[in-house]
This record gives structure tokens, C-alpha cells and sequence, in this order.
């Protein structure tokens, strides 16, 4: 058979999913579809889809029939470490089906990444410097931005519904596993506790952020991610934020000159389950850290101090990017497709502090032109101009043999290394 043949699992909760369907149909391919839960149908939206009803453990059976019977040559799906798209992805290989992953792009705000198999620790883009800079020079002069920032209360809207929708509308798909990590509702519920907490807490943000942003202070900024993310879960060593919390504070107390202060920020999403401030609070004092030298904040402009930090401490978010390219020099805890020579800090957290390697500009331009022309695509899941252009280029990629093009592919994937265990757990869920 020579018709292409897409499956779709689990995509964003927005029309993205069901308009890319339709542009690979526009280009000859066949869209097929699987729904797991009672949001996955809401947002499908089109006729002849399949539904799994059946419980986690009868999962890999039912894709593997539903693969042979359908001849699907490409599974597409969004977010890679989801327990249902781990067991499609490894039955696609087994059937020499090809698995496509598209996320929220390694460079912000506009982009989209889509890469085969997936992301983070199983990205196969490349990690030696050398071969990243053949591959940009293969990919030739990139745009240089991205599409558009999305608004935020959009994002946030599609994802309360859809969340909610499976929380309470679940007859349907009675069997349906959730990755989320806590009651959508109690989720919630805490971030409006949480977000009016925040505005009452934004004067002395604003005056903590002040002297750091006029330069006054030196610092460095620790950003930190949502504590549920699977970048935390996957894609770390620590799996835990608060461990990442502890070795920073731990490290800044011992080796940090004493003009340098830490600003600990915290993700805008940031539901308030853990108390990031007090925590913040309690190991400064174990540590012996003189009062006002650490500090946390729930939001504050994420660019703006980027530039006027020493450096950024990060596990392995996008923050992490923008820091590269604004080079800042940059400490990655976890997993991350920039993790390179070049790009960031070699050594140890405690030789971070007082002499942190500088990002190689030079090297960092061929990165990002390497990301962009290989791996990243330019577009929005939420903006209708955005998810026309993010789809065309899409299309183009799977259908082309387009997708970690350019040489922008290595296998085995390169920064899998003493995360194996990782992919057991998961695969086991």
C-alpha cells in the first residue's frame, strides 16, 4: 500500500488536532484517529474515529490490532511521556510504523517542536557540536522568530475544560488513566487560592526584583517548572524539584561570593501545592545563608531577568533556551536538548557560582538555526494564523520525510544514558 496512513492518539485540547487531520487528507494521506477519553472526542470532531474504553492494561493489545488491521505507517501524538503514547510508540516500531511526537517548541514563543519517537532524554536530535553544526549548515538560513506569543487565558481555558470534561464527564471512557498528577478540581481549586495569594504578594515581589533589575544586586535566577511536568518526571535525575531546590541552596550557601544573591521564581502555572517560599525559607536557614540573599517569587517579567542575571539555574525548561540565546551562561539539573558544550555549564553547580562558562555565540546561532530547520516548526496549537501555518509545515514534514531532516537525526538517542530506568517505570504504569 502507498497511501500513507496517520493515526492520531492524544493531541492538544484546542481544533489544532482535527485541522492537521484534515490537511494530511488534503495531501492524499488517510487520518485515523483513536479517542481515550470523553476530551479526546470533544475536540476530534469528526466522524469515524475509534474509541478504547478498556482498561491501561488492554491498551497495547487494542493499538497493535487497530495498527495491522489499519496499515497505519505514522502515529502522531502530543506529549511523548504520556503512558498511552509510550506503549503506541514502542508497538509502532515493532511494526516498522513510524512514531511522530509534537510538543510546545524548544524555542519560544511560536514555535512547535516535532520530532520522531520523542523529546527530552529520547530526542534523537544530536548532542556533539560538530554534528549540530553540520546540521545547520545543511538547513541554511532560518526565520528568525517564531509565529506568535498564544494568549495565556486561552490556553489556560482549553486546558481547565478539558480536564474537567474528563474528570466529570467519564462515563464514556469509564477506564480512562489520567497522567494528570492530581484531582483536576482540587488542581484548581488551589490555584485560585494560590493566584489571590499573588496579588497580594505582587508589591513585595516587585520590591524584591527592583534592586536585581536595575543592576544594583547581582544574582542569579533559578526558574523553576511545573512540579508535575514530565520534563520533572522523565526527563530529570532527581525527579523532584524540591531535591534540585535543596542541592541549589546547598551549593549557593557554600560556594556563592557573598555579593551574590538567588532569586528562585516560580512557573507562572504554579498551583501553590507546595510551598515553594517557605521551603525556600527552611533550607536557607539550614544552610546558614544570610537573610535576603535567597529569595522566591511567584511571578516577575522572565526575559528582563534573564538579562540582568549573572546566570540561570534551570532543570531542564525552555527558560534554559532563552537564556542560551540571550547568553547568559546556563546550568542544566536535568535532560535537555541544549545540554552541550558551548552552550551550557560543564562543571559541577558548586563552580557555577563564581566562574560559569560563557555561552559560545557563535555555536549557539548554528544551534538554533540546526533546531529550527530540523526540528521545530513554526505556528500555535491555539491561534487559528497559527495552527494553518503550523499544519502545512507539518504535513509537508511527515509526508516528505522531513521530520529530524538535514542530518538532524542519530540513534541511539544520545541523551537517553542513565535514564533506562525511567522508560521502565513509565512503560509499566
Amino acid at each position: 500500500m502507498h497511501q500513507r496512513r496517520i493515526l492520531f492518539l492524544q493531541g492538544p485540547p484546542s481544533p489544532f488536532w482535527p485541522e492537521l487531520a484534515a490537511g494530511f487528507e488534503a495531501a492524499g494521506a488517510r487520518a485515523l484517529r483513536i479517542n481515550l477519553s470523553t476530551s479526546d472526542a470533544l475536540f476530534w470532531r469528526r466522524r469515524g474515529a475509534a474509541a478504547y474504553r478498556g482498561r491501561f492494561a488492554g491498551w497495547r493489545d487494542f493499538v497493535r490490532g487497530f495498527m495491522a488491521a489499519e496499515h497505519v505507517t505514522d502515529v502522531i501524538y502530543f506529549n511523548d511521556r504520556n503512558p498511552y503514547h509510550i506503549v503506541a510508540r514502542q508497538v509502532a516500531e515493532e511494526m516498522g510504523a513510524q512514531p511522530q511526537v509534537l510538543e510546545f517548541g524548544y524555542l519560544r514563543p511560536g514555535w512547535l517542536t516535532l520530532e520522531q519517537g520523542g523529546m527530552g532524554a529520547w530526542s534523537h536530535f544530536p548532542a556533539d557540536p560538530a554534528t549540530i553544526r553540520a546540521v545547520a549548515a545543511r538547513c541554511g538560513p532560518q526565520p528568525a522568530e517564531g509565529f506568535q506569543a498564544h494568549p495565556l487565558a486561552t490556553e489556560i481555558a482549553f486546558e481547565v475544560c478539558s480536564n474537567l470534561v474528563n474528570q466529570y464527564a467519564f462515563a464514556p471512557f469509564p477506564f480512562y488513566r489520567t497522567d494528570r498528577v492530581h484531582n483536576a478540581t482540587y488542581d484548581y481549586l488551589s490555584g485560585l487560592r494560590h493566584w489571590i495569594a499573588i496579588a497580594r504578594r505582587r508589591k513585595q515581589a516587585e520590591a524584591i526584583m527592583a534592586p536585581l533589575l536595575s543592576g544594583a544586586q547581582p544574582f542569579v535566577l533559578f526558574a523553576l517548572q511545573m512540579q508535575s511536568d514530565y520534563q520533572i518526571r522523565d526527563n530529570t535525575r532527581h525527579r523532584d524539584q524540591r531535591v534540585a531546590l535543596a542541592q541549589t541552596i546547598a551549593s549557593f550557601a557554600r560556594h556563592a561570593p557573598t555579593e551574590l544573591s538567588l532569586l528562585i521564581k516560580l512557573h507562572p502555572y504554579d498551583t501553590g501545592l507546595i510551598d515553594w517560599h517557605g521551603l525556600a525559607r527552611r533550607l536557607s536557614a539550614e544552610h546558614g545563608v544570610a537573610p535576603g540573599r535567597v529569595a522566591c517569587v511567584d511571578e516577575g517579567p522572565t526575559q528582563a531577568l534573564i538579562a540582568a542575571s549573572r546566570g540561570v539555574v534551570v532543570s531542564n525548561s525552555t527558560v534554559g533556551m532563552s537564556a542560551i540565546r540571550a547568553l547568559k551562561p546556563t546550568f542544566s539539573f536535568g535532560v535537555a536538548v541544549y545540554e552541550a558544550p558551548g552552550l551550557t555549564h560543564q562543571g559541577g553547580l558548586d563552580s557555577f557560582w563564581a566562574s560559569p562558562e560563557p555561552v559560545d555565540a557563535d555555536f549557539c546561532a548554528a544551534f538554533v538555526q540546526a533546531l529550527a530547520g530540523s526540528i521545530q516548526v513554526r505556528g500555535s496549537v491555539y491561534v487559528p494564523e497559527g495552527r494553518k501555518l503550523a499544519c502545512g509545515e507539518i504535513v509537508a514534514r511527515v509526508l516528505g520525510g522531513g521530520v529530524n531532516g538535514h542530518g538532524g537525526f542519530v540513534d541511539p538517542p544520545p541523551r537517553l544514558a542513565g535514564l533506562q530506568s525511567g522508560e521502565r517505570r513509565a512503560s509499566q504504569v
